[in-house]
């Protein structure tokens, strides 16, 4: 290439005026609204610095443009937002702009806010509060802790604020100054109320609470209002789920009267304000009183009336009594009356009933001992016999014949010796000899 169509170089200061003429000469980019997240949101000089960034579903940061909102529309902006939202302009809110690009030689490409559209923030914000309690809808938490058992009387509060707060402060003066007297015994569980860490710090408060839940009626959150509100941190399904599911009932105040956030749908009660929580507190242990004071009144007319009522019964006993009385005599005489002249006849019949008994008994004796001796007659008859067939005289008369020794009958030739006299006796006399040796 030849020096003569060599391009004219440019220094970078004309190159960026170059571009700064560029965005100023498009108008497109001299009045537009941005849709964007806040990021790094700081106050300097009055000025108010920014960044602007846009992020994909996965939750990459896909553009980023610096943004500023000058001195001269910074309260008004704000106030603006304010006004509708309840909220001051803070990181990570969904935001819509109006505004114009510039570039400076120095600071680069930057955005000027001149206006600001609250009504797109309100529905984002909207958006991601629906969208929680849709999910805790589907998981059926949602009111899980609206149907935990309020005591009538909760005197024991679980207070999760910041320390050292004016709502915090307002709630305790309301209950220790109540006209009525009653006295209450609160706990203060210090907790982050504003900003990234507001979920994080009030689920830990209540992961405390939970250890000693048995020295609990239930759970106050609470956070007063002001011009620094910021209750984003409240909007968040952790802290959502864990206040749906707690085990003790959970009372809300937070903000002011229109300030509204996941945690007044869920919560088991919701008031406006801290001073209101105090007052809802107040008022609970105002109708126990007032529903014991009915009931001893109650109980004492009762009583009083039943003493009455008892009363005139015993005067209708006692009148009655002495009827009573005769009237069961002469019942009673009556009856014995009849069961006197029974008792003859029931005799009569018993005894005619016991004679047949024993007449019946008498044949049978007779009879069984009728048996009986025939029997033993028989059996006697019989043994008689044996008798006389088994004696010694029936058996000498058969031809037998008894030898005795001494007086002994011999039974074995080997008990005798020679010379022993024998005695031998026949059926028809006896017989006297003289051992001679003997055989076997």
């Amino acid at each position: 290439m030849s020096e003569s169509n060599s391009p004219v170089p440019m220094s970078l200061v004309e190159y960026t005026t170059v571009i700064g003429n560029a965005i100023r000469m498009t108008r497109l980019l001299q009045g537009a609204w941005v849709m964007a997240e806040l990021s790094d949101v700081r106050y300097s000089g009055g000025h108010c610095y920014m960044e602007l960034i846009e992020k994909n579903p996965a939750g990459q940061t896909v553009a980023k443009l610096r943004a500023n909102i000058w001195a001269s529309r910074v309260n008004y902006i704000r106030q603006k937002f304010f006004k509708d939202t309840q909220r001051d302009i803070a990181n990570g809110m969904k935001v819509m702009v109006f505004g114009t690009a510039g570039h400076h030689s120095v600071y680069g490409l930057s955005f000027t806010i001149n206006d600001i559209n609250p009504s797109y923030t309100l529905g984002d914000m909207e958006r991601i509060r629906r969208e929680i309690l849709m999910r805790l809808q589907k998981e059926g938490v949602i009111d899980q802790n609206k149907q935990e058992v309020m005591s009538p009387a909760p005197q024991r509060i679980a207070i999760i604020s910041a320390e050292g707060a004016a709502g915090y402060g307002d709630f305790i003066n309301q209950l220790a100054g109540n006209s009525d007297g009653f006295v209450f015994y609160p706990h203060l569980f210090p907790a982050v109320m504003q900003g990234e860490r507001t979920s994080q710090s009030v689920r830990e408060a209540l992961d405390m609470i939970e250890q000693t839940m048995e020295h609990w009626d239930c759970v106050a959150i609470i956070r007063g209002g002001g011009a620094t509100t910021d209750l984003n941190g409240f909007d968040d399904y952790d802290l959502a789920y864990r206040v749906a599911t707690f085990p003790l009932p959970i009372v809300v105040g937070i903000g002011h009267e229109r300030d509204r956030t996941v945690l007044d749908e869920i919560a088991h009660t919701r008031m406006k304000t801290p001073t209101a929580v105090a007052g809802f507190f107040i008022d609970k242990l105002r109708t126990a009183y007032s529903t014991v004071g009915q009931m001893v009144q109650w109980i004492t007319r009762y009583s009083t009336d039943r003493l009455v009522g008892e009363a005139r019964r015993l005067d209708n006993v006692e009148t009655t009594i002495p009827a009573l009385a005769n009237a069961r005599l002469t019942a009673a005489k009556a009856r014995l009356d009849r069961e006197l002249t029974r008792i003859p006849v029931l005799v009569e019949s018993r005894l005619a009933g016991e004679r047949g008994k024993i007449d019946s008994l008498g044949r049978f004796i007779s009879m069984a001992a009728d048996g009986v001796v025939k029997r033993s007659s028989a059996r006697l008859d019989n043994l008689t016999g044996m008798i006389e067939v088994l004696s010694p005289a029936n058996t000498l008369r058969r031809g037998y014949s008894i030898t005795r020794v001494n007086g002994h009958a011999v039974t074995d030739a080997s008990t005798v010796k020679p010379g022993d006299i024998l005695e031998t006796q026949l059926n028809s006399g006896t017989i006297l000899s003289k051992v001679t040796p003997t055989q076997k």
